[in-house]
């Protein structure tokens, strides 16, 4: 198994959107890229704590590529909004990479340039690729949260 983690805005259409995908074995959302330690969806909704909502995602790479991780990623939320998706605003709201090793990074550094390069947004992409840390798993309450609720989306894009 490998991991992937991502931010595209509020987490849980996120999740539900890369659960969908075969060869995704399992998801969590949670805080990642902040400074705080152990921190709560409240500490994180305060925009100080540095941390952004995001999913870290669990997936049989003979069965999904990283590279189809990034489509759904790129196709799934506007990566030109900084620090905001829909109505949702706020550095927690953020667009990023979490990549895990350095193969991770070139494919997600060749990704965001190849779309880029097809001038495929009319303004700059603002998505952060940067090294994984601590991933804070939120409280359960937010786990598979549209699942829970029997609602099929949120509104990410």
């Amino acid at each position: 198994m490998a991991k992937a983690t991502f931010a595209a805005g509020c987490f849980w259409g996120v999740e539900a959107t890369f659960r969908e995908l075969p060869g995704v074995t399992s998801t969590r959302v949670g805080y990642t890229g902040g400074s705080t330690e152990n921190p709560t969806y409240k500490d994180v909704c305060t925009d100080r704590t540095g941390h952004a909502e995001a999913v870290e995602i669990e997936y049989d790479p003979a069965t999904l590529s990283y590279e189809k991780l990034l489509q759904v990623f790129w196709e799934n939320h506007d990566p030109t909004q900084l620090n905001r998706q829909g109505p949702d605003h706020g550095s927690q709201y953020r667009s990023g990479i979490f990549y895990h090793t350095p193969e991770q990074e070139a494919e997600a550094r060749a990704s965001k340039e190849k779309l880029e390069q097809a001038h495929r947004y009319n303004k700059p992409m603002v998505t952060q690729i940067v090294p994984a840390t601590t991933f804070f798993e939120a409280e359960d309450y937010h786990q598979q949260y549209l699942e829970k609720r029997g609602l099929a989306t949120c509104h990410i894009k």
